[in-house]
């Protein structure tokens, strides 16, 4: 709902102006919601932010349809993860029609974890899916990630808008309040996990994994279904390690992960890792693993 001025004076209300709405053309672009949770934390009422992968899409493989492409190009910075399909895919031709606006890579300085390039496995027997550039760009499901992301979003709000540095500083502060009593509440229900395997369709948790010590045991094989000696390696790996939960998202088929589930004993859990509410979804991400429904 809008705020209004209200002055002493008997000014008609229609005549009064929106104190808070951003200035006409303060928009900001990201690829997916959860870089709208934080860019919004950071950005207050000083920028419009807005979202082109909708929710349920992959932002691996989305194609924007021209309004989108319209609405982007006349935004003052776009905000990318930086090794997304999309992005890989999009920024060049949004760049090309404005080339003013301003772009800000927020996994810059972050350690980002580089995928076998000549073999589906790694040392441990997991399967990877291979996206764009050799590494995985998921880097927001993890604390880690999260601060980086917060961080280089400081950034680039102070760069757009040097005259506020204090407002964004004081909205960073408390939003990394929230990113610390994440982590805090995730490490106390993982402390006493009776499996740290969990099976994913897609790999969209393998920072998470590495953060918190777990195995990631992936369903998706280089972008592509698994043959029947991979689904049959891949349930053998899933009693070893004793997974209980299988993850699965709604952008992609879950038709394996049930043959899965009936063949493990595992339970289907439905994530959302491009959720808006970010520290939310973490947490129940976590739940979902320590079994507390």
């Amino acid at each position: 709902m809008k705020r209004f001025c209200f002055f002493l004076t008997l000014i008609p209300l229609l005549a009064l102006p929106d104190c808070t709405a951003p200035k006409e053309g303060n928009y900001v672009a990201v690829t997916i919601e959860t870089q709208r949770y934080f860019a919004e934390k950071i950005a207050g009422d000083k920028f419009t932010i807005h979202t082109v992968v909708p929710t349920g899409q992959s932002p691996e493989i989305y194609d924007p349809t021209p309004q989108q492409m319209v609405r982007v190009s006349k935004s003052l910075a776009y905000l990318q993860i930086g090794l997304l399909g999309f992005e890989q895919a999009w920024i060049p031709q949004i760049q090309d029609q404005n080339p003013r606006m301003q772009l800000f890579d927020l996994s810059e300085g972050f350690t980002l974890i580089k995928e076998e390039e000549d073999d589906d496995h790694d040392h441990d027997g997991e399967r990877h899916h291979h996206h764009p550039g050799g590494v995985d760009p998921h880097i927001w499901s993890s604390i880690g990630g999260a601060r980086a992301i917060a961080a280089n979003t400081l950034k680039a709000f102070i760069a757009l808008d040097k005259d506020n540095e204090t407002y964004y500083r004081q909205n960073y502060n408390l939003l990394t309040n929230v990113i610390d009593e994440t982590e805090q509440i995730i490490r106390q229900k993982l402390s006493t996990l009776r499996s740290r395997a969990f099976i994913i369709y897609h790999p969209s948790l393998t920072y998470f994994a590495d953060e918190f010590e777990l195995i990631q045991l992936c369903i998706e094989t280089d972008g592509k279904e698994p043959s029947p000696a991979q689904l049959k390696e891949l349930v053998d790996q899933a009693k070893t390690y004793r997974a209980n939960v299988i993850f699965v998202q709604q952008e992609f088929d879950s038709k394996n992960a049930q043959r899965i589930a009936e063949e493990t004993g595992c339970r289907l859990v439905t994530i959302h890792p491009q959720n808006y509410n970010w520290s939310d979804e973490l947490i129940s991400i976590a739940n979902a693993l320590a079994d507390e429904q």
